[in-house]
């Protein structure tokens, strides 16, 4: 008769007493609060004093999970969550300039028709983030999605576009969300598996540079910025290695943010304005992300260094 397996251990894992703490008798004792297994009572996790515990499961699950599926890097995409795709922009602009025409004397209506206006003509990077997801997604599915994943903050907007330019690709892409009073779910282009939801924006933040290969910022508003001046202070100082940091649309970027005046005004060096570089398209992004790191794509999405 064939010898069965050894066991791993001798003593039961946490899931198996979990399993067997539910089957007890109702008592008086097993009733109470404190009787519950403490990995399993949601009630004292959730308490003030665990909040450590419940920063390293924030670390701890999205990390074991892509450890899991193989994901060894990313590409980072970045962006409003205001900038919709080009027809729902034309809709929304036509509906502001309706309103606007029907009562031409509110200035707030006024206002928001030429807002309209500006977020429709800002509809091009919702094609051009949704075309960087189809290209990267490709080199992706090239070396069994480990390399160079895309990944987003799973919102909607330039976000949306890029896990749906990968979508459309057939291939798979990460959504790092976070709990939002504004926000309900995640956009239905992240890849289920991949869709991670967060408590702690700290911790998320983490997640989207601990496998980072390139972030690319579109235009955007307060998160973006945030994303973007801690990803540049981290490599400023050294504490993460450079890695290509893109800001899409120099246009915007030159008007929102005058780095040259913090040249100026000697709180930055010059040298600092090298640690990003601007773009106007997928394919110029794409081909930033490349030169930096020199290696081709082939006609399968395969990644070969350029010195073979």
């Amino acid at each position: 008769m064939a010898q069965e397996a050894l066991p791993r251990n001798a003593f039961p894992s946490a899931r198996e007493d979990a399993g067997t703490a539910v089957h007890v008798e109702s008592t008086p004792q097993t009733r109470s609060p404190a009787y519950r297994l403490a990995y399993a009572d949601t009630e004292f996790l959730l308490r003030d004093e665990l909040r450590a515990v419940r920063l390293q499961l924030e670390l701890m699950k999205p990390d074991l999970i892509q450890q899991e599926l193989g994901v060894v890097s990313t590409v980072v995409i970045f962006g409003s969550t205001r900038i919709p795709d080009p027809e729902e922009a034309r809709s929304r602009l036509e509906a502001a300039r309706q309103a606007a025409r029907l009562r031409p004397d509110d200035a707030g209506l006024a206002r928001e028709a030429a807002i309209a206006e500006r977020l429709a003509a800002k509809s091009r990077y919702y094609e051009e983030a949704r075309r960087l997801g189809e290209i990267v997604t490709r080199v992706a599915q090239g070396n069994g999605h480990r390399e160079l994943v895309v990944v987003t903050g799973g919102g909607p907007g330039i976000m949306e576009a890029a896990n749906r330019g990968a979508g459309d690709v057939g291939g798979k892409s990460i959504g790092l969300s976070i709990v939002l009073p504004h926000e309900r779910e995640p956009n239905p282009y992240v890849t289920p598996e991949l869709c991670f939801q967060f408590h702690y924006f700290a911790v998320r933040k983490m997640h989207f540079l601990l496998r980072a290969k390139a972030l690319v910022a579109f235009p955007g508003g307060y998160g973006t910025l945030d994303e973007l001046f801690e990803t540049l202070t981290l490599i400023q100082t050294g504490k993460v290695k450079p890695v290509p940091v893109l800001l899409f649309g120099r246009e915007y970027w030159e008007r929102i943010i005058r780095f040259d005046e913090l040249v100026a005004e000697g709180t930055i060096g010059a040298a600092d304005l090298d640690l990003f570089q601007y773009v106007e398209t997928a394919e110029e992004a794409w081909a930033a992300i490349r030169d930096f790191y020199g290696f081709e794509a082939g006609p399968s999405g395969e990644i070969s260094n350029r010195s073979d």
